[in-house]
């Protein structure tokens, strides 16, 4: 069993046993896992002097209690730190230190990014964020007045607005389906799907994890419905990268956007798109790019003057997320989701719209109190307690308060949480 004081032991014999909390949070928390290897993922999950280690690793405000993190989270110290460093060394001498010594470095994250979501680093592009790799799938296709795209009223506002765009400009026709939350299957979804196919359906768009209730989709299913039916399918994986594991075999998408300051902790303004290498010549980038790119993964990035110290971070962020393990990562989340939702579940009132089965979901859930406002509960929750949570009040068919901690939130902080809830279950929000 791991231990605080056989912890410290072994950093002792490495050297490290005088090192401050802040100043060596980082290899505290990764040397951890060697104290954990070997065990049941589940078992690691409730183990608290492991999780103290990790929680270490951040330099979060603790009088505040973060379960926002859905948003965007912050990034370990050596996230931060790197960042730093390559913004300083940009500034030297801009035009030579970050054009032609940094902006070729950042291949060398393509070639990890592609590792963790396993594919071709052909097939990989670095964006800013989830919203301009999906927004380069949606503008970038060829579609005509008339043609139909298949979505759900849970999609992510930034896309259906898009959406809502081509059909003013280009005349075609977007369709929205409404599921059940949480719905009572996986497979249910891909009916839902399949139902509301027409010959006109040219494109199939659709969220990994939904953004308001965290319920997973059945991805591969789905893409291999559209694709038998030769229907485009577009992937928005915003909150699923590195929530929880999977590879691109386990998706067999086409198109794939993710935001990285989420769940990988990557520095604020990071995300990737991945495009099958078949498909990228067909799909026109958000900005022009020279023709001579037209089959390369790079015209996608072709975006003017940015910082580079961003996307080079990243290398970091995917160090601190392999060191702490993918499959502990979310066995921990799902644990925190489990630990407050159980609580509250079955009290008079509660609905949770998230399923508890981790097929369907992890560590993002939402929970709705018959008769009480979410906007004044969230309200209530921060003015009161420092709790800052995301209430979603009747947005796309979802009333409840979305609740995301992560992997730096303590048990004492969750149970904060869970009793400010069974206050306001049993005596209602104040006047």
């Amino acid at each position: 069993m791991f231990t605080r004081r056989s912890f410290l032991t072994g950093i002792g014999t490495a050297g490290l046993a005088s090192a401050s909390f802040n100043e060596k949070g980082v290899e505290r928390a990764i040397a951890a896992t060697g104290y954990v290897n070997g065990r049941a993922v589940e078992d690691v999950a409730t183990d608290e002097d492991f999780w103290f280690e990790v929680q270490q690793a951040f330099t979060v405000d603790r009088t505040l209690i973060n379960l926002n993190n859905g948003g965007v989270s912050p990034s370990p110290r050596i996230v931060q730190e790197a960042m730093r460093r390559y913004l300083e060394f940009s500034n030297h001498a801009p035009t030579y230190t970050m054009w032609r010594i940094l902006e070729p470095q950042i291949e060398g994250v393509r070639k990890r990014l592609a590792a963790a979501f396993g594919c071709d680093p052909e097939e990989m592009a670095i964006t800013r964020n989830a919203s301009e790799a999906l927004e380069i799938c949606q503008l970038g296709l060829d579609l005509k007045p008339g043609d139909e795209v298949l979505t759900t009223e849970q999609d992510y506002p930034r896309m259906l607005t898009t959406w809502r765009q081509r059909e003013r400009r280009d005349r075609i026709v977007v369709k929205k389906i409404q599921f059940a939350t949480p719905p009572d299957s996986l497979d249910q979804l891909v009916r839902l799907f399949e139902r509301a196919i027409t010959p006109r359906t040219r494109v199939i768009h659709f969220c990994h994890i939904t953004n308001l209730t965290g319920q997973i989709f059945p991805v591969k299913s789905i893409c291999r419905m559209a694709r038998a039916r030769g229907i485009e399918a577009i992937v928005d994986g915003a909150h699923a990268f590195a929530h929880f594991p999977f590879k691109h075999a386990d998706l067999d998408c086409d198109y794939y956007g993710t935001s990285l300051h989420k769940w990988l902790l990557a520095p604020h303004g990071t995300g990737f798109l991945y495009v099958r290498r078949n498909k990228i010549k067909g799909l026109w980038p958000l900005m022009a790019a020279e023709e001579r790119l037209d089959g390369d993964i790079r015209k996608f990035e072709e975006i003017g003057t940015h910082p580079a110290a961003n996307h080079l971070a990243i290398a970091e962020a995917l160090t601190f997320h392999e060191g702490i393990g993918a499959e502990r990562k979310a066995a921990r989340l799902r644990f925190l989701f489990h630990r407050w939702a159980k609580r509250l579940e079955g009290k008079k009132g509660v609905k949770l719209l998230t399923s508890f089965d981790p097929q369907q979901s992890c560590g993002l859930a939402n929970v709705a109190v018959e008769g009480v406002d979410m906007e004044k509960l969230g309200a209530h929750l921060f003015n009161e307690y420092r709790i800052i949570t995301t209430p979603i009040a009747n947005d796309r068919g979802v009333n409840g308060l979305r609740v995301t901690p992560n992997i730096y939130t303590t048990l004492r902080e969750i149970d904060t949480f869970a009793e400010a809830m069974e206050r306001v279950i049993e005596r209602g929000l104040p006047s």
